[in-house]
């Protein structure tokens, strides 16, 4: 394989991680999203004497020590999901920033 090809290879490898780590920061963004609402909904149950659950398209009373359950569960599972993110959007960088280390010094052949 020539130079040139080999070059244009790893840049076509350098454009999917672009378009992986667009991927992943899509997905960080909605589950960040997710999470200030579930923080916001349990920030308006510390004070709370009644506690209502939408199900469906209905809303329906619950306890609300329940309610702080699930949603607190909830929260644990995304930032799980976040870090899973941050970390995979990591070693993403990584190979990506090395790959254009790689056709930078080819370029410069």
């Amino acid at each position: 394989m020539s130079e040139q090809a080999n070059a244009e290879q790893k840049i076509s490898q350098l454009q999917m991680f672009e378009q992986g780590l667009q991927s992943f920061l899509q997905q960080k963004q909605q589950f960040q999203g997710q999470m200030m609402e579930i923080e916001s909904a349990l920030e308006e149950l510390t004070g709370a004497k009644e506690a209502y659950k939408i199900v469906g398209n209905i809303m329906v009373k619950t306890d609300k020590d329940e309610l702080q359950k699930d949603l607190g569960s909830k929260k644990e599972m995304l930032e799980i999901r976040i870090r899973a993110i941050e970390k995979q959007e990591s070693q993403l960088k990584e190979k990506a920033k090395k790959l254009q280390e790689e056709v930078l010094q080819q370029l410069k052949k």
